[in-house]
């Protein structure tokens, strides 16, 4: 808590800036802050520093858009975000704003948001004496019978000033004070009541009439005065004045009674008789507020209720009611009113700050709504309790008096449930009670919390084989809880090999629809099935995924026809099977052996006899391919016998092979030989092998003459070159290695030795000559070819052909 006060005085003016209370309480959550400006202060004149006195920074203000929440219409004060000050923004004036409420103060919020914080302001308004007292006639007129008795008293009417505290009337004069004198008496409700008293006898024969003056002043500076003139009329004797049955009459009704009730009923009686006798009643002397509100029966007393009554605005009324007879006495009988309250006014909702959207991974106790609730009913009436629908993950704080947050209570799950709608319900505890309710919706907004997911795991999928490329499998479906990006899945094909392949070469998968497609044709025979994972991901950041595994199962087809494997099929060869003419029924001639690269029914295979020499002597097993005799062989029977097989696979369609089996009947192989010498062979085959070794006998030939005619060309190349350097004029310069020569002479091997090799082109052998040590001083490396004969000389032999090698030693 801290108190501060400033007070300041301007020279010519009795204008005081009172105290200026600044009452504040910091918390994480809220605060209070407490301001006095007089009023009538010109617009963007100082109030006072928020951020200071707040413990804030103006770049909170600024981050925070701090703003200011009123519940009226009218905004007196500005916020100055750029300074963190409060200046006024709208002339106030005390007066419209509280009337005759002392002390007169308004109230605001201050919000910031980024996080949402509450601060609650109250500005005092001090009264400055800036109105006159004033009576709400200028003239009053009063009829005084001349035998009325000393201190009789006279009620007059009290003058107002909207002005409040020492600024209020202060005091009342009568002038001149010749035969009245004036009493002023205080009222519970802070008004006057001013009796005039007669001091000295009035004398109708000496003066008729009688003006005075009074006068009302506060105690303001400068010092304002309002004025009324009493004039009074001196009338002949009445003896009795009415007299109020009570002096003070104490009632009460309730708020909001219908116009035409009657609050009560006032009595005088006047022991006059005649016309002096009958009383009347009025209210000379009353506020225009409750001028408004009550009237009363002239010649009944009652007081019935003229206008609306309003708890909120006056709780209390005093009527002085005049009981008057024609005489010109009076008498005044009080009348308090005490208005009761009822529940009339439904509590109220404001929102003073609100999130339509909030993420789903936000913490429990994050802030999503300030709403301010108030109801203008006093006491149980006043009194609100506020709540939220309990089904939603949602609790309702008070953080301030008449202000309550609304905070989650709970983690959020977009994907179970993506918006909330919270009702607002406030209650009072009048009776009956009086509630309102304020609906908002809360969307939750998501987070990429939740990876995609497969229908399944595992899919497995049959593909028939011979497929064409680009074949649609079948499509693979992820689904992802999210929402938007974080909601939209991609397809990608995890990269491994199978068999030494990588599987992108097998299958593609559409990273937009999922959609496998098949690469290649499959072949049953190269690879049977094959598993590969496909990744599932999302677009979130970051982004999540999941992994399916993807097996495909190639289908078999078809596609092979069995294969002979014995007997062999040659080209030019014969081969038989030979069966002894003693050979009995059921006797096993051969097997015809068959496979099929298909599997299952595709490859169970048939044996069929489609053509034999004689049928009926051989059949062929259905199965095994076994070919058996099925009766005894004869000497009738033809010694070649030719059968034809065909083998049938058990696929739709079947396909098949046949192959030809040739059986020898006989009982010696000389007897096969010479029957089967002039066995048809395959035309067709034996032209071939003679096209075949015709062209191979050319090749080989052309590459022979083309070898032979090289190497001749080669050799008479080379024998060429030797005969060029044999003539030349060229010196012959000898060659010294670098690292051994020894221009001195003294080196360890100062000669140089020349060999010379004769070579024969058509023997193994060869002739080493020595030659006997030259000088250096006999080559001349300007010489004009003299030595060359001796060279010649040298090199003379008895070689038809020869090289020349010339050696270095070291």
């Amino acid at each position: 808590m801290m108190d501060c006060t400033w007070i300041t005085a301007r020279r010519g003016r009795w204008q005081t800036l009172f105290v200026i209370l600044c009452l504040f309480k910091l918390s994480s959550v809220a605060g209070q802050a407490r301001y006095s400006v007089p009023e009538e202060q010109a617009e963007g004149s100082f109030v006072g520093n928020i951020a200071r006195d707040l413990g804030l920074d103006v770049t909170r203000l600024i981050s925070g858009k701090a703003r200011i929440i009123t519940k009226g219409s009218r905004q007196y004060v500005d916020l100055n975000r750029d300074k963190g000050t409060l200046v006024i923004k709208e002339r106030i004036d005390r007066e419209e704003l509280c009337g005759k409420t002392t002390p007169c103060s308004f109230s605001f919020e201050v919000i910031l948001e980024n996080p949402i914080q509450l601060y609650r302001v109250t500005v005092e308004v001090i009264d400055i004496n800036d109105n006159s007292p004033s009576f709400p006639k200028d003239e009053i007129n009063l009829k005084i019978v001349e035998s009325v008795a000393s201190g009789t008293r006279f009620s007059l009417v009290s003058a107002d000033d909207p002005d409040v505290g020492i600024n209020d009337i202060q005091k009342y004069t009568l002038k001149p004070s010749d035969h009245f004198k004036l009493e002023v008496q205080s009222q519970p409700d802070g008004g006057q009541f001013i009796e005039m008293v007669l001091q000295n006898p009035l004398d109708r024969e000496k003066e008729e009439t009688h003006t005075l003056v009074l006068i009302a002043s506060d105690g303001g500076e400068p010092h304002r005065s309002g004025t009324v003139r009493i004039h009074i009329t001196v009338l002949d004797a009445n003896d009795n004045a009415p007299v109020c049955s009570q002096p003070v009459y104490k009632t009460d009704v309730k708020e909001n009674s219908p116009e035409g009730t009657v609050v009560t009923t006032v009595s005088a009686n006047d022991a006059d008789k005649g016309v002096n006798g009958d009383v009347t009643y009025s209210i000379p002397y009353v506020t225009k507020e409750a001028k408004q509100l009550f009237e009363v029966n002239v010649k009944t007393g009652e007081v019935k209720v003229a206008g609306k009554l309003d708890y909120e605005k006056s709780k209390t009324y005093q009527l002085n009611v005049q009981a008057s007879d024609h005489g010109g006495y009076t008498d005044t009988c009080k009348v308090i009113i005490q208005i009761i309250d009822e529940n009339d006014n439904v509590p109220t909702i404001q929102l003073m700050s609100f999130s339509n959207s909030i993420s789903e991974d936000s913490p429990p106790g994050t802030t999503i709504a300030v709403v301010n609730v108030d109801d203008e009913d006093s006491d149980g009436n006043g009194v609100v309790k506020c709540s939220i629908n309990s089904d939603v993950p949602f609790k309702i704080e008070s953080s301030l008096t008449g202000y309550y947050t609304i905070i989650t209570e709970d983690f959020l799950d977009r994907e179970s449930v993506p918006e909330y709608n919270i009702t607002i319900t406030v209650s009072d505890q009048g009776s009956p009670p009086l509630s309102s309710s304020k609906n908002i919706n809360v969307k939750v907004s998501d987070v990429n919390d939740s990876p995609p997911k497969f229908d399944q795991s595992e899919y497995s999928k049959t593909v028939p084989e011979n497929n064409s490329p680009g074949f649609s499998v079948f499509t693979l479906s992820a689904s992802d809880a999210d929402w938007g990006q974080n909601a939209r899945v991609s397809y990608f094909l995890e990269e491994k090999e199978i068999n030494g392949v990588a599987v992108s070469s097998l299958v593609s998968v559409n990273s937009e629809s999922g959609v496998i497609h098949a690469v290649r044709s499959f072949d049953y025979e190269q690879i049977k099935w094959f598993e590969f994972n496909v990744t599932a991901r999302d677009a979130g950041s970051p982004p999540l995924s999941s992994v399916a595994t993807v097996r495909i199962i190639i289908q078999d087809q078809n596609d092979n026809p069995p294969q002979v494997l014995y007997p062999v099929q040659t080209g030019g060869s014969l081969v038989a099977e030979m069966v002894p003419r003693s050979a009995d029924v059921g006797y096993l001639v051969t097997k015809v052996v068959a496979v099929d690269v298909d599997s299952g029914q595709n490859a169970w295979l048939s044996y069929k006899l489609q053509k034999a020499t004689d049928r009926a002597l051989f059949e062929v097993g259905l199965q095994n391919g076994e070919i058996r005799t099925i009766r005894q062989v004869t000497d009738k029977d033809a010694v070649k016998q030719r059968l034809t097989v065909i083998v049938e696979d058990n696929g739709q369609p079947s396909r098949s092979a046949t192959v030809i089996v040739n059986v020898a009947v006989a009982d010696s192989f000389p007897e096969v030989l010479s029957e089967f010498t002039d066995f048809p062979h395959d035309k067709e085959y034996n032209d071939n092998l003679t096209f075949y070794l015709v062209l191979a006998l050319a090749v080989v030939s052309f590459l022979f003459i083309t070898c032979l005619v090289v190497i001749i060309s080669v050799k008479i190349y080379r024998w060429r070159q030797s005969r060029i350097l044999y003539h030349s004029n060229l010196p012959v310069i000898p060659y010294y290695p670098p690292r051994y020569s020894d221009t001195l002479g003294t080196g360890t091997l100062p000669h140089v030795y020349n060999y010379e090799v004769c070579r024969t082109t058509d023997s193994r052998k060869s002739d080493i000559k020595y030659m006997q040590p030259m000088s250096q001083s006999l080559v001349s490396v300007d010489g004009d070819g003299a030595d060359a004969p001796q060279v010649d000389k040298q090199l003379s032999g008895n070689c038809s052909q020869m090289s020349t090698l010339g050696l270095v030693i070291v």
